[in-house]
């Protein structure tokens, strides 16, 4: 088998800034702040992570376990209108190739597709609505599962070991991300990774990540296939 864990934001969609926006908005509606993203670096995050610290930073106190729920909550409410203003303006896109990899990964027995992302369950799902690829992910690791990438990795592995109709070892399991922070949660996890430049990293800086295989794109299927020893 092999266990192939995708990265949402900037890997599977590029949604159009919609979780920034809503978290923005929720950030807005709890504590009166305008734009209290625009201190933070959110990209390769955990969700958890970035609640913590909008919440930190708004606030100027120890961030408690129901203040992120609340702030979670907020931001799932209005996640959905986010995310349909970004398909009205033409913002989210799906980037090329992909549909086509995924679909022949779908009909391959060998493989397990799953998600490791740093987005809350619900929120991931929202983002992966309008794209039409939460049919391909029955399980995953989430940013509800662990604070650190590498934790929620680890967790999406101990699911699919549930679902696997066939044994499989890590080195069979693969990371697929944009940013330098899911390659280094992958090698740290001891899997391998595969980063594409689909997102908003920097090439030099995605490169220097060292990732086991690196890609501007899906459209190359063949040599996808190839790197998952799938051909």
């Amino acid at each position: 088998m092999k266990v192939l864990l995708f990265d949402v934001d900037g890997t599977l969609i590029r949604g159009g800034g919609a979780g920034r926006k809503a978290l923005n908005r929720a950030a807005y509606e709890l504590y009166g702040k305008k734009n209290a993203c625009s201190e933070l670096s959110l990209a390769g995050r955990t969700d958890r992570y970035n609640f913590r610290e909008i919440d930190r930073v708004v606030t100027g106190k120890r961030p408690t376990r129901g203040a992120i729920e609340r702030l979670h909550q907020a931001y799932l409410r209005f996640l959905p209108y986010y995310v349909k203003a970004a398909i009205r303006r033409r913002t989210y896109h799906i980037p090329p190739g992909l549909k086509t990899l995924l679909r022949q990964l779908s009909r391959d027995h060998r493989v397990l597709l799953g998600l490791g992302t740093g987005n809350m369950e619900k929120g991931a799902r929202i983002k992966l609505e309008p794209s039409g690829f939460n049919a391909y992910f029955l399980f995953g690791g989430y940013g509800s599962d662990a604070f650190h990438r590498h934790s929620l990795l680890k967790k999406a592995v101990v699911r699919a070991k549930k679902l696997a109709s066939a044994s499989f070892t890590a080195k069979d399991v693969y990371v697929i991300g944009d940013t330098p922070f899911d390659v280094s949660a992958g090698k740290k996890a001891g899997y391998k990774t595969v980063a594409v430049g689909t997102g908003y990293s920097d090439w030099k800086e995605l490169a220097a990540s060292k990732p086991d295989h690196l890609a501007k794109d899906f459209k190359d299927i063949k040599l996808w296939l190839n790197w998952f020893g799938l051909n």
